[in-house]
């Protein structure tokens, strides 16, 4: 496994890293697991500090943290940098509330006497993470993890190796002890092999892939180790009418092609209500067409390339499937001819259930629309995909969007608004999108003891 440095913006490769002999990947391991021993011990309010150190070398260093995620992956530099403040408050949020919520709660046994069950740390966690957004996927795990008393190993995708490396650095330079969180160059061998089987990791998360979360969860639960997995995504973004076109439009233009159409939570499938359609879809492919892609280190640009040439013609594969199948292209449907990974912001229609883009997950800049008769056709087509991570429904009448929200099989649902992310809300899927909870007060339950302490009626 190749860990590089290649800028998608002009197809460069940058810097080269080597991959991590098993004898270094044993010792990462040995290493995590002797620091578990002491770290767990250390007051939480001594972890806050650290942690609230660490929200502040993000702020304090956002433009170079974000310029490093616009050379890796194509970030648009407005939203790299977004992203910097955004896991700075993911940490300053569990430096702020960790400790209540390891409080737990209080019961009242049946059998009498005092019960509490409060949250303890189990060891080490293992985090496997992408490149779509490479501090925010790994905030998510370790700032709750950390806070907790576990300790850290993290396996960062090949393609943004400085990204992974400056976060183990910054846990440094925030004070934590050095085995506290421990990046691994490591292959998926490795991973498989060495990391998951070791008994000292007690857990592992994951944010990618259908296939690499099947192949996780399943070396995992060989081992009888927990999973946390955030897969992919095919949100469905509901029109029940056109009264609020402009603002439903530009919703829909924002999160179909933020973050380069390369969110697992991008709106993807737009299911229009027939007495909308025609409205909404001739403004929105308008829209969509005056969408240029442009240098992602200009602070004006909305959309930069794909991560990769690959990712891209996989993406233009999918496209041409549907068209040689009958679908029709209102707005883009072309890479550019030039270097690096770049390709139109597109729009789909016509497309149908033998087609690939009917059930695969689309992972960049291209909508498909589609028509139904009501508001009960769009829920049965919304929750006919395998996924279900996020949803958006839009509508004048909030009462009856809720009530169509409701009916959407999927972990996260938004009225009148894109599906998004905050520290305090929790994040994550069902069906073929995942298991388990991260951010809010749920993502430090993932990887935690709920330990029962009950203690006798007093006589």
């Amino acid at each position: 496994m190749a860990y590089a440095t290649t800028n998608p913006a002009t197809g460069e490769t940058v810097k080269t890293f080597e991959t991590a002999t098993d004898e270094q990947i044993r010792d990462a391991v040995a290493r995590s697991a002797a620091e578990y021993r002491s770290w767990r011990c250390v007051p939480v309010a001594e972890r806050a500090k650290l942690m609230h150190r660490m929200a502040e070398l993000y702020r304090e260093r956002q433009d170079a943290l974000a310029a490093l995620i616009t050379e890796e992956m194509g970030k648009p530099a407005a939203q790299a940098v977004g992203e910097v403040q955004l896991v700075a408050d993911i940490y300053d949020y569990y430096a702020d509330n960790a400790a209540e919520f390891m409080k737990g709660r209080t019961l009242t046994p049946s059998t009498g006497g005092e019960a509490r069950v409060v949250l303890d740390s189990t060891g080490v966690v293992l985090g496997i993470m992408p490149w779509n957004f490479p501090y925010y996927q790994v905030a998510r795990l370790a700032a709750p993890n950390v806070m907790l008393g576990n300790t850290v190993l993290l396996k960062h995708a090949p393609n943004v190796p400085q990204c992974a490396l400056v976060q183990e650095q910054l846990f440094r330079e925030a004070g934590f002890p050095e085995d506290v969180y421990l990046n691994i160059f490591a292959s998926n061998e490795q991973i498989a092999d060495i990391v998951i089987p070791d008994p000292a990791v007690q857990g592992v998360s994951l944010t990618g892939s259908e296939r690499a979360g099947a192949a996780v969860a399943a070396t995992a639960g060989k081992n009888l180790k927990k999973v946390v997995l955030e897969l992919g995504g095919s949100d469905p973004f509901i029109v029940l009418d056109d009264q609020n076109v402009e603002r439903t439009v530009k919703q829909g233009v924002f999160g179909r092609m933020l973050n380069n159409g390369q969110a697992c939570t991008n709106a993807k499938r737009f299911i229009v209500l027939e007495d909308a359609y025609d409205t909404f879809v001739e403004n929105f492919a308008q829209a969509v067409q005056g969408v240029t892609p442009g240098d992602p280190t200009d602070q004006k640009t909305f959309l930069g390339p794909l991560c990769t040439v690959a990712a891209r013609d996989g993406i233009m594969e999918q496209v041409q499937d549907a068209v040689d199948k009958g679908a029709t292209v209102l707005a883009g449907g072309k890479k550019l001819d030039k270097p690096g990974a770049w390709m139109e912001a597109t729009v789909l229609a016509d497309v149908t259930p033998e087609m690939r883009a009917y059930t695969e997950e689309i992972f960049g800049p291209v909508a498909v629309v589609y028509k139904v008769k009501d508001a009960d056709e769009a829920v049965e087509l919304a929750n006919s995909s395998p996924f279900g991570l996020g949803g958006s429904v839009f509508g004048a009448d909030e009462a009856a969007a809720l009530e169509v929200a409701q009916r959407v099989d999927s972990g996260m649902v938004f009225v009148n608004e894109v599906t998004g992310t905050a520290p305090d809300m929790p994040f994550g899927g069902v069906k073929r999108s995942g298991v388990g909870r991260e951010l809010g007060p749920f993502g430090i339950e993932e990887f935690a003891n709920k330990k029962l302490i009950h203690t006798p009626k007093k006589k």
